[in-house]
């Protein structure tokens, strides 16, 4: 039995889970799972799945999924790279499932992004740049994601 009042157990998660999301962040680029992210802050994967979900609105998955595509973005705005060494260099060990995932966040695929917005943000800081070109969903969500609201402009 857990002797542990709830709100102070709901604050571990919690913190379990931005070291999750930090992880993520740093290592995106390494083969990571969600079973090797839950045992790393002791949780089983289906708990971290939902909570993780519950907390950031996405699953792990997901979120790694985009941190990869932000990153990859920002490699093929340089024009130096092509899509495949993008591809590898971000963690991905599929030139599909990253152009898939790409086209979904990005709404073009990756070709047609590195031809158009290396000129794009040409002579734009590079934190205004990252934050113009952040990748927000364009396609229909899969896997049963949920989808991202429409902001309320009214």
């Amino acid at each position: 039995m857990n002797s542990r009042p709830p709100a102070a157990q709901h604050l571990r998660d919690l913190a379990r889970l931005r070291r999750v999301r930090d992880r993520i962040d740093r290592e995106y680029a390494q083969p990571l799972n969600v079973e090797a992210l839950a045992s790393g802050v002791h949780m089983s994967a289906g708990h971290l799945s939902r909570q993780f979900k519950l907390a950031f609105g996405e699953s792990p998955y997901s979120y790694l999924m985009t941190r990869r595509i932000e990153r990859a973005m920002a490699m093929l705005r340089r024009g130096d790279l092509s899509v495949t060494e993008v591809c590898f260099a971000v963690g991905c060990a599929s030139l599909g499932t990253f152009s898939t995932r790409f086209t979904e966040l990005a709404g073009v695929p990756p070709s047609v992004y590195r031809r158009e917005a290396a000129g794009a943000t040409a002579g734009m800081p590079s934190c205004v740049a990252r934050q113009v070109t952040r990748p927000v969903r364009t396609q229909p969500v899969r896997n049963g994601e949920a989808p991202t609201p429409e902001p309320d402009l009214a």
